[in-house]
């Protein structure tokens, strides 16, 4: 379990190193090739590339996490449902409805159009 762990670690480590390596490379290319003919500023090497990441990164980014992306936002979801009551549940699948006009919460058989109808 411990060397699992370990290599997962690792594997993290080099795919961070390598894209990295990849932007640092794009960052450079790219400085080099517009800056210096549009305002003048002296071309760059690899490495104040990737300085140049390093410090956008520390002003603009931050070192946080990012909370998961989608999935975050799902776990997030499923713990504000189960602590609703079936009222609240109830209510909130009949608003979905009347805005999305779509089944919601995994109840029923309605549809919107079905709703509509009626």
């Amino acid at each position: 379990m411990r060397r699992m762990r370990a290599l997962k670690v690792l594997k993290v480590v080099v795919m961070v190193i390598a894209i990295a390596a990849v932007l640092s490379f794009v960052v450079m290319h790219l400085w080099n090739s517009l800056l210096p003919g549009i305002v003048g500023w002296k071309a760059i090497t690899y490495w104040q590339a990737l300085g140049l990441l390093l410090l956008c990164k520390i002003l603009f980014g931050g070192f946080h996490r990012h909370g998961g992306g989608r999935h975050g936002w799902k776990r997030h979801m499923e713990e504000r449902w189960a602590a609703m009551s079936e009222e609240e549940r109830e209510r909130l699948r009949a608003g979905m409805r009347a805005r999305h006009g779509c089944r919601f919460g995994g109840r029923g058989s309605e549809t919107g159009t079905e709703q509509s109808a009626q």
